[in-house]
């Protein structure tokens, strides 16, 4: 596999961050999800989360969405503790867009006409719609695609079109759920210069998730392993698949990136 990622951000001259839990724990009933984890992601930082099912990737996810709200910990966006914020108020104060695993558009829409009904929600001026809807078609090469409806489109036009969709926020922070699942090697490959450009175009902040390790680490700065309600390891991908702990609970002693 080629390398996507030409650079890795190991340190930040100046560090912002953008969203950080703090000693977070959540239970659904008597099952215990999270325990006392913390992290955060930092502006223009691509961070990669594994583990197997059950890990609690997703309800990071939707803790830093609001969709959940934690048993103990806070969530912080920048120096605003937001632990109590609803979903929509967090969305619209701290710009978060959300990439779901399946769906995220309207089936019976075209391409344009979804990315029009999403922008007459989040941009007020007509003029203002059209442009940043001609630009995403332009940046995500969705042109010859704009007058099909979203149903009629493969794995990978749809994962461009919902990515487009959640830039019409202009988001800071964006949020990629199973983004390569169910996808073959070249659209993959296409979707992690997707990301990777994000990254160093825009300087969005991104928290993606995958069971594909080996795709997940060849577009992230640092990742880290859920496993037993903990983070048990964190790192840049070397010092993943290098680390002791991480081979034994997630990788196994043969993984390898490339």
């Amino acid at each position: 596999m080629a390398i996507i990622k030409k650079f890795r951000i190991k340190s930040f001259k100046k560090i912002t961050p953008l969203v950080e839990l703090k000693n977070i724990s959540i239970s659904f009933g008597q099952r215990k999800i999270l325990d006392n984890i913390s992290f955060k992601i930092n502006s223009g930082e691509i961070m990669g989360l594994l583990g197997p099912n059950g890990a609690g990737k997703s309800t990071i996810f939707n803790l830093i969405t609001g969709i959940l709200k934690p048993d103990f910990g806070t969530i912080n966006f920048g120096s605003k503790d937001a632990t109590n914020y609803p979903i929509y108020l967090r969305t619209r104060m701290f710009n978060i867009g959300y990439v779901p695993q399946y769906g995220g558009y309207f089936s019976d829409l075209t391409t344009y006409e979804n990315l029009k009904a999403v922008a007459q929600i989040l941009i007020k001026n007509v003029k203002e719609q059209n442009t940043k809807i001609e630009y995403l078609i332009s940046k995500f090469e969705l042109d010859y695609i704009r007058n099909i409806k979203a149903s009629l489109l493969s794995g990978g036009q749809k994962k461009k079109l919902v990515i487009a969709l959640a830039l019409l926020g202009e988001p800071k922070i964006l949020l990629l759920d199973e983004c390569f699942a169910a996808l073959d090697v070249l659209t993959i490959q296409m979707l992690q210069k997707v990301i990777v450009n994000l990254q160093t175009e825009d300087r969005i902040g991104i928290i993606l998730c995958d069971h594909q390790a080996r795709d997940l680490l060849s577009c992230v700065d640092v990742a880290m392993i859920l496993s037993n309600c903990k983070i048990i390891a964190q790192g840049t991908p070397k010092e993943l698949i290098n680390n002791p702990v991480a081979q034994s609970a997630y990788f196994g002693e043969t993984f390898k990136i490339n």
